[in-house]
């Protein structure tokens, strides 16, 4: 048995080409959930979704993000609308009243749903509805985790980190902004002051997570600071993967970073 650790693409990318060492069925995969975000009241999980839908055979691989030709009907309707009722686009953060309020998983990371800011196709949309709708019934998110997993059978074992929140704000001269309003809408372009993993002090791995960690641990080429950085903050994984052996596949090619903002994250953290 064998655990990676696992957010952005770069694990992801890595797992799609080790069956040949790996057997499918001995596999299991943390993933980040630090990324998570509330948008028009569904929980969007973008780091378990891209490891879901690769091993569904569903991903779309030009974006690794969303499903390979998905329809964006509704995406699209929700920018006319908003334009013909004069509303701002953008990423609209709901205030800190409403990020307390309501639902406990989607806690700092909750934004309205008026002309999206992150295109969500409609297929991808039917998977939020899906987990959203079991969390309200009172499932965990592990519990909804395994259950997408088995609609697209999933022949890994998929674990959220955690089935507490933790949002990862980027502190920017431009103000505070959750993970997707720095890298989605602002493409990364704001100078990075620090990172905080809000919610770490209080979530836990789950017992599934503690289990897996007992195992060897591979930590893919993903970004230190916001994919593998989120799971590390929760009490006793760093303990746990002192005691078990761990080898970390670096996201850099000598100083240059195959993708995504990991330089300016490490630089501004």
């Amino acid at each position: 048995m064998v655990t990676f650790l696992a957010g952005g693409t770069g694990t992801p990318k890595l797992l799609s080409g080790d069956e040949p060492v790996f057997a499918r069925d001995s596999v299991t995969v943390v993933g980040n959930t630090g990324d998570d975000v509330e948008l028009g009241g569904l929980l969007v999980c973008p780091d378990l979704d891209t490891v879901l839908f690769d091993g569904g055979g569903v991903l779309d691989r030009e974006t690794w993000w969303g499903i390979d030709g998905d329809s964006h009907e509704t995406n699209a309707e929700l920018f006319r609308l908003a334009d013909a009722a004069g509303l701002e686009e953008g990423p609209r953060y709901l205030d800190d009243d409403a990020q307390t309020a309501g639902r406990e998983i989607a806690r700092w990371r909750r934004f309205s749903g008026i002309a999206e800011f992150m295109t969500i196709g409609d297929r991808d949309r039917a998977v939020h509805i899906t987990r959203t709708s079991l969390l309200d019934e009172g499932h965990s998110l592990t519990e909804a985790t395994r259950t997408l997993a088995d609609a697209f059978d999933l022949e890994i074992d998929l674990l959220p980190m955690s089935d507490d929140p933790v949002a990862t704000i980027v502190h920017t001269p431009d103000g505070e902004m959750h993970f997707q309003e720095y890298w989605v809408a602002n493409r990364a372009g704001p100078r990075v002051e620090g990172v905080e993993f809000r919610g770490a002090e209080t979530a836990e791995p789950t017992p599934e997570v503690e289990a897996a960690l007992a195992d060897p641990v591979v930590i893919g080429p993903s970004n230190p600071v916001t994919s593998v950085g989120p799971i590390r903050s929760l009490a006793g994984v760093d303990a746990a993967l002192g005691e078990t052996p761990v080898v970390a596949v670096s996201p850099f090619c000598e100083d240059e970073a195959f993708s995504g903002p990991v330089a300016d994250l490490m630089a501004g953290t």
